[in-house]
């Protein structure tokens, strides 16, 4: 293999977690991760099929080492996260666990939840939290998450102490059962100061949500985004993009998504990853890379939204995620605008200002404009979608102020089969844990293929590893 087709990294054994070379891959039109622990062998798993290829998926970055660290540099990445001197990004969002309680038990949950006898973190714990990471990350954005958070009543609580401390940006990460039951405790949501909900929303069809979620939610789902509008609460949906499960969704996904405008401000989809808990084993064939969901969303909508709408992304590493922004007519018309100059694949994110920017687009993006409190268009009443493209005129530009901007994102997780230390480095989702350290979400997360994790609570702690 020619030297050109390798690049060398850092990960982990996906059976001990101890920390080792790495390097991809580039065979085609696949990249793999190919790694070899001294104790467990070799492993090699594929990480992008196809177009655009990884070469060319790049947004240089200028690194932005934390000023207030919470881990000191000892291990090695990714066993000092606190986050530690040598990370190489500041957090655009700090996600915050309330509940480890939950009402739904998937098969697939990142963050292995559903016991309802859990023990809920106090108020004044996650005041302490919230401060905290105020302190080391400042005003970014805040992701309020579980377990199922609206378990507890008094999440209102929490989103008013959050705005207290300084957060002006809030979302709430919910399957929807409760705010779709309870319009007063949604208004009450929206009342403490909530931004945005993020929707657990995996297809158009229950027999997707009984497959990965045990049970028929469609109408649960639709009913809680109705709710939310009609509270002035902008929605995203989030569906977990599974193989052979949803795959072939993604289409229908999207025109429904854009039926329920503006009230849903986008999609954010996250490719299903290999931790916590999940159905089976990790194997190639279930992977569902990134580029595989572009071209899918560019097939599915027959033209509707193309491969070139798309853009690395400017907060996290490139190989993170992509994302697209359009404008999105009463009429039904969907007009892509494109990276602003000098956002293109190639162009460097000067230092803090690339991540400021990222944390004020999503609080822009995914808000409910003041000017729309539900009503038809939140009930599936708009015209079929169509695309436009060319310059925008006034009529455009007006849509935009009038009734924002449509996005859809996508986010692919990492796990002990393909984490890559180059990319945990640059991330910029970090989890608040209780011990109060920040922690970049994919490593929080991460299980080895027993399902021992590295830093969630209850797992082996890193001083404990082999």
């Amino acid at each position: 293999m020619e030297q050109a087709d390798r690049h060398e990294t850092e990960s982990v054994c996906p059976v001990c977690l101890q920390g080792i070379k790495a390097a991809r891959l580039t065979q085609g039109n696949e990249v793999f991760l190919a790694k070899e622990c001294p104790e467990h062998g070799s492993f090699r798993t594929v990480i992008w099929r196809g177009e655009p290829a990884m070469s060319q998926w790049r947004r240089p970055k200028e690194p932005v080492h934390p000023e207030v660290c919470y881990g000191d540099v000892d291990k090695g990445c990714p066993f000092d996260c606190g986050l530690c001197a040598d990370h190489r990004q500041m957090p655009c969002s700090v996600l915050l666990e309330v509940t480890q309680r939950c009402n739904l038990q998937c098969a697939v949950c990142f963050a292995d939840a559903g016991s309802m006898n859990a023990a809920d973190p106090s108020l004044e714990h996650i005041s302490w939290q919230l401060n905290r990471a105020m302190a080391a990350a400042g005003p970014c954005n805040l992701q309020l998450s579980g377990g199922e958070p609206t378990l507890r009543d008094d999440l209102p609580r929490i989103i008013e102490a959050a705005r207290r401390t300084g957060y002006t940006f809030i979302q709430l990460n919910s399957n929807g059962i409760r705010l779709a039951a309870d319009r007063a405790y949604v208004r009450q949501l929206a009342d403490a100061g909530l931004s945005a909900v993020f929707l657990q929303f995996d297809g158009v069809d229950d027999c997707i949500y009984r497959s990965l979620r045990g049970e028929a939610l469609l109408e649960q789902k639709l009913r809680a985004i109705r709710n939310a509008g009609e509270a002035g609460i902008g929605v995203v949906l989030v569906p977990t993009v599974v193989k052979g499960v949803n795959t072939d969704a993604i289409g229908a996904i999207v025109r429904q998504a854009l039926q329920l405008t503006p009230v849903v401000r986008g999609i954010h989809f996250q490719p299903v990853s290999y931790f916590g808990r999940f159905p089976g084993q990790s194997a190639d064939a279930g992977r569902f890379t990134l580029p595989e969901l572009m071209r899918a969303m560019e097939e599915q909508t027959e033209g509707l939204l193309k491969l070139s709408d798309f853009s690395p992304p400017g907060g996290e590493h490139a190989h993170c995620s992509f994302h697209g922004t359009y404008l999105y007519s009463a009429e039904g018309s969907l007009r892509p605008l494109g990276a602003p100059a000098g956002e293109g694949c190639c162009s460097q994110d000067c230092g803090s200002g690339g991540i400021q920017q990222t944390v004020d687009t999503v609080s822009r993006r995914w808000r409910l404009p003041r000017s729309v409190s539900g009503g038809p268009c939140c009930c599936g009443n708009r015209p079929e979608a169509t695309r436009a493209e060319g310059p925008l005129d006034l009529d455009a530009f007006l849509d935009a102020v009038k009734g924002g901007t449509f996005t859809i994102s996508a986010m692919a997780f990492q796990d002990a089969e393909n984490l890559d230390l180059e990319r945990i480095r640059g991330c910029c989702i970090a989890v608040i844990s209780p011990e109060g350290k920040l922690v970049p979400f994919c490593a929080y997360n991460l299980t080895s293929r027993s399902g021992r994790a590295l830093y969630r609570p209850g797992s082996v702690r890193q001083e404990e590893m082999p």
